[in-house]
């Protein structure tokens, strides 16, 4: 059976990220089936319509890493209602130069975490606006925006919390079961 890539980009740099680790558990309670490839995105140049004719090499590697995938996983903090700017800057160059949008056509999910008492619902809001226009078809349900409380997630995805683990199981399998009607093998 062939695999499903999926390109997860975490929208956090953070050496503790919360957002990385719900990463990883989703990564955990998904079938053999998908495939994940963590994209770099802390070594991208701020975007600049200037080097449109001749993208630098990492903003290459991005979009070749997206390219490359059948879907897509974004994994957001919220940063002042909003997702936050580097994960923002990824998606302009990745999106650019207009008429090369690499996300296009591709499934993808949002999913998120914060310590707020509403995950990154916001954030992911503004994100999914963001997607639609980019041509990224976006799993409606289940929403995922979980409150990140310590000893809920540890640092290699294991869930402390067997009603989040539930729900987080809930999430995957509804998602992969997209991909397999979206994209059939």
């Amino acid at each position: 059976m062939s695999k499903y890539k999926v390109a997860v980009l975490v929208g956090s740099l953070r050496k503790e990220s919360i957002n990385r680790r719900l990463a990883r558990a989703v990564e955990r309670l998904a079938p053999a089936e998908l495939e994940f490839g963590h994209v770099r995105i802390d070594d991208l140049p701020l975007y600049d319509q200037d080097f449109d004719a001749d993208y630098p090499a990492a903003c290459k590697r991005l979009k070749q890493q997206v390219e490359a995938a059948d879907a897509l996983l974004f994994v957001t903090p919220e940063y002042n209602r909003s997702i936050p700017g580097v994960l923002k800057n990824a998606i302009d160059i990745a999106s650019r130069p207009w008429g090369t949008n690499s996300f296009a056509g591709k499934p993808g999910a949002v999913i998120g975490a914060s310590i707020g008492a509403t995950g990154s619902a916001l954030a992911q809001q503004h994100l999914r606006n963001v997607l639609a226009y980019l041509d990224v078809a976006v799993l409606g349900q289940p929403e995922v925006f979980i409150k990140f409380t310590d000893g809920l997630l540890d640092e290699d995805g294991r869930i402390g919390n067997e009603g989040t683990q539930k729900f987080l199981q809930g999430f995957v399998d509804r998602y992969a079961a997209w991909l397999r009607t979206l994209l059939p093998r």
